[in-house]
């Protein structure tokens, strides 16, 4: 089945190159408040006398809300305005932005980040749709080569920006300025989006088809898969009976299956077509993408956290070690753009043996280089990393989504959004999990503090590079597929 048909308005190079920009303002934004907040972490917790639980949920929460929206608003924009839910998406990310500044307790801030998610979740897919929907062939590789490159630049960097706005506010409120600044990023993206952003598409008229019983169903998925993981700290206070949510994640995926293909064998257009998973480009791109996310994410967090709490390093030179990553990462996706259409699959498992590698390095240098140096040793195999990174999301990204129907790019880039969304929400609790369990446990029995601080972040570089393993042995698999197809 199909969605509702929408018209595409033609537009000359300079038109879609502007409507691009935009797109990528907005993907910006969204996803520099993934990564900015995670070094802001230790002063939220001496300003508002936040648990490990309440902390992990500032940044898991916004992640679980971000997940939940993609493919209900992927789905609403491929029917109806995505310039329209742009504007709703912006505005509402504004305002809780202001009431995360503002936030008095810990509880307004968790319940301000929940919504700001939800603010992401309606802004992302429609910016996968525009860039599905306005360019084709290798100018289609080269935007997504920009649009990798931007991801990639604002994940590393948002340590860094973070670091740097509580540099600027101070110790106490210096976070609070890592929500203000969103005001006028907002503002700015809004008057992009109003004065910039042409018409795309001419919406046919019709009811929307939005499949609520698949809508809730895949919300119960969604919320059991990731609850246990939002409520892992590694603390001894965990609460182990959290795990049996994923019994119910059982329950519901199965139902939610069910429903979706008899809701499309009765002619209907469902909400997750399955047909696109039998699209072995877009299902083999999808898993990689999501284990590849599962490792990232934890591995700055990580990375942040061993620099500031076991090294004494201040926040703004903590997120500054990632700034090699966002500038060599945004260098080497710009050319795996180009290069994709010619190089395919193994340009992407190139880029993921050289992000393997570097992640073992980074281990390697945490446990030899001596404090005070080891910050420079690691900003070096940094720029490593961001070199491999550059030739994955970019380069994948077209390879994913390179045989989806265009009047299908902004539910099937959705759908790869959410396991990204996922992806990142397991690996960071696994890897804060095996971090903090190791320091609560060595430092139980009496170990040398810098010693503790080697072993967790080695035991959390562990799960890492086992997801990345994963990712290279998904990518592997994809490449034999694509050569016995080239052969038959």
């Amino acid at each position: 089945m199909t969605s509702p048909g929408t018209a595409s308005i033609s537009l000359n190079g300079g038109q879609r190159w502007r409507a691009f920009w935009v797109c990528v303002s907005v993907a910006a934004l969204t996803i520099l408040d993934l990564s900015k907040v995670n070094v802001a972490l230790p002063s939220i917790e001496k300003a508002l006398g936040a648990g490990s639980t309440q902390l992990q949920i500032v940044v898991s929460g916004y992640v679980l809300m971000f997940g939940l929206a993609l493919v209900p608003f992927g789905r609403l924009g491929d029917q109806r305005s995505r310039k329209a839910l742009f504007l709703v998406g912006l505005s509402l990310f504004l305002v809780t932005s202001v009431v995360c500044a503002l936030a008095p307790t810990i509880e307004v801030l968790i319940a301000a980040r929940l919504v700001q998610g939800l603010a992401a979740g309606i802004q992302m897919p429609q910016v996968l749709g525009t860039i599905q929907q306005i360019f084709v062939g290798k100018e289609r590789g080269r935007a997504f080569g920009l649009f990798g490159a931007t991801i990639g630049v604002a994940t590393a960097i948002g340590p860094t920006f973070g670091g740097l706005m509580i540099a600027v506010g101070g110790v106490q409120d210096g976070w609070r300025w890592i929500f203000w600044i969103n005001v006028p990023l907002c503002a700015l993206v809004i008057a992009g989006v109003l004065g910039l952003l042409p018409r795309t598409r001419r919406s046919t008229p019709g009811r929307l088809q939005l499949d609520p019983v698949g809508l809730m169903l895949l919300a119960f998925t969604i919320v059991t898969l990731m609850w246990p993981f939002l409520f892992t700290t590694g603390a001894p206070t965990d609460d182990p009976r959290r795990w049996w949510s994923l019994v119910l994640f059982v329950v519901f995926v199965s139902a939610f299956t069910w429903w979706e293909r008899r809701y499309a064998a009765s002619g209907r257009s469902p909400l997750v077509p399955f047909s696109l998973f039998s699209i072995s480009s877009f299902r083999n791109g999808t898993l990689v993408v999501t284990t590849y996310f599962t490792a990232i994410p934890a591995m700055f967090l990580l990375t942040t956290l061993f620099l500031q709490i076991g090294i004494g390093t201040e926040p703004v030179f903590a997120g500054m070690v990632s700034i090699g990553f966002a500038v060599a990462s945004a260098i080497t996706a710009w050319f795996g753009g180009s290069l994709v259409a010619r190089l395919g699959r193994p340009l992407v498992v190139g880029g993921l043996i050289v992000v393997l590698v570097s992640v073992v390095a980074l281990a390697i240098v945490a446990y030899t280089v001596p404090a005070g140096v080891v910050e420079y040793a690691m900003a070096g195999v940094m720029v490593l990393a961001g070199a491999g990174a550059g030739f994955v999301v970019a380069p994948n990204q077209t390879l994913t989504l390179a045989e989806i129907p265009t009047r299908e790019g902004g539910l099937a880039g959705s759908v790869g959004q959410l396991g990204q969304r996922v992806g990142t929400a397991v690996g960071t609790a696994i890897g804060l999990s095996l971090f903090y369990s190791t320091v609560y446990r060595e430092k139980d029995g009496g170990g040398d503090a810098l010693a503790v601080f080697h072993d967790a972040y080695a035991y959390g570089m562990v799960a890492v590079g086992v997801f990345l393993g994963i990712a290279l042995l998904l990518g592997v698999i994809d490449l034999g597929a694509r050569r016995r197809a080239a052969q038959d």
